[in-house]
């Protein structure tokens, strides 16, 4: 596609966007409704087609050598969809927060005031690998109101290309602009740039995927982006820790599904728990698949007791491992964890093992990512498990939206004053 082609095509994508995001702006919430019923009976109806299309997509994705990581990100099995299918009826049940009116109050002036919650806008979607996405995010902004533009990577083609045709023909059945939800279907990157430029129509962009697609938003986009996604999780195992009721937790944590952003990187071991706990969390883990990285004293700990184990570099633990690899580290004690963490992690998700409720109250107070837990697994930050539905992204920065974000973080306000023939003096 020729450059003039690409910025005309952009233009149009835009253009088409915000014309059906004004449509969508005043629906009901009972419209919403019947048009997310009528996306889930469709994608129900067409599972077969949409299952063949995304087994093209692994067979490809395996002939080009892509990591098993990647690889269970875009898969979809009969589970996977019927489970994403049945993630719109969360989020019809969820109250619509369009039109929620709050903040009212009387001035000395004579106006009344009070804000009101709209829809954004349009917004944009750059995604890598998980097809569920395509699901998630256009349900989740057609509930709010909003018109979406997504691009997916290029090993999802197949199978989000006919996700969204699905979704789009749906659209179109309830008597709503098709462009309410639009679907670049062309790999080619110059379109994220372009994309990334279009602030005359688009009003947010989020990008779903790696540390280069994050920094590229940011640094080439002239539009606001919501940054996250990128799991570097920690968990601290304080000394005064149940180490029993400790092994379970990591383990989820861990093994789970450890292709995730909410996935454990880095366990955390109090120096006077660590020659007991170390080797006692690793046999558990090792019989479960797990390999470690580690530091010095874990490695003296660990050496020659049949672990998969190597001996960490620091930069090690700046790895978002996406596998079944832990990075293991002995702390003096709570202030050396809660410095390691503010060194090396993403701002993602962190949890504290203890039953001192002053280490937890430190460990809560001092540790500042999206999330943060005291006895649980970092696992559970995530849209649907934090009630919010399906989720947007991640966030893990501080302005406008922060942690899972669902219906609410897709919303902006205005104010509205009511006067009386008021003139200000």
């Amino acid at each position: 596609m020729s450059q003039i082609n690409q910025d005309q095509y952009l233009q149009q994508l835009g253009n088409n966007a915000k014309q059906a995001s004004y449509a969508l702006a005043n629906l009901t919430a009972s419209q919403k409704a019947g048009l997310l019923e009528a996306i889930a009976d469709a994608l129900t109806e067409n599972a077969a087609a949409i299952l063949a299309a995304n087994a093209k997509d692994v067979a490809a994705a395996k002939a080009d050598g892509l990591t098993d990581a990647m690889i269970d990100r875009l898969l979809l099995d009969e589970a996977r969809l019927a489970g994403i299918i049945g993630d719109i009826s969360d989020v019809i049940r969820l109250a619509d927060p369009v039109g929620e009116e709050f903040g009212s109050k009387l001035l000395d002036n004579g106006l009344r005031l009070t804000r009101r919650r709209v829809p954004l806008g349009v917004i944009g979607v750059i995604y890598e690998a998980r097809p569920n996405v395509t699901v998630d995010i256009a349900v989740l902004a057609l509930k709010t109101g909003n018109a979406v533009i997504l691009r997916g990577g290029k090993e999802t083609l197949a199978s989000n290309k006919l996700i969204s045709d699905v979704i789009r023909g749906a659209i179109v059945a309830q008597g709503l602009p098709i462009d309410a939800v639009q679907f670049i279907d062309s790999s080619d990157r110059a379109l994220v740039t372009g994309l990334l430029k279009l602030d005359q129509y688009v009003d947010m962009i989020v990008p779903r995927g790696g540390q280069a697609l994050q920094r590229l938003c940011a640094e080439q986009a002239t539009i606001p982006v919501i940054l996250g996604g990128i799991g570097i999780c920690h968990l601290y195992v304080d000394k005064n820790a149940n180490l029993e009721r400790a092994l379970a937790v990591i383990a989820n944590a861990k093994v789970q599904r450890p292709t995730v952003c909410n996935a454990l990187d880095t366990l955390l071991v109090d120096e006077r728990v660590a020659s007991t706990f170390v080797p006692q969390i690793a046999e558990y883990l090792h019989r479960l698949g797990v390999r470690f990285s580690v530091c010095d004293t874990s490695f003296s700990l660990l050496d020659g007791l049949g672990f998969d184990v190597t001996l960490a570099k620091a930069e090690d633990f700046g790895i978002e491992w996406l596998s079944l690899t832990l990075g293991i580290k002995v702390v003096s004690d709570i202030d050396d964890a809660v410095s390691h963490i503010r060194q090396y992690s993403s701002g993602h998700s962190e949890a504290i093992l203890t039953d001192d409720i002053h280490a937890a109250a430190n460990f809560m107070n001092e540790v500042n990512s999206a999330a943060v837990y005291v006895n649980a697994s970092t696992r559970f930050t995530d849209g649907g498990q934090f009630g919010l539905g399906a989720e947007v992204a991640v966030s893990t920065q501080k302005l406008h939206a922060r942690g899972p974000m669902g219906l609410e973080a897709l919303t902006t306000y205005k104010w509205l004053a009511w006067g009386d023939y008021t003139s200000r003096v």
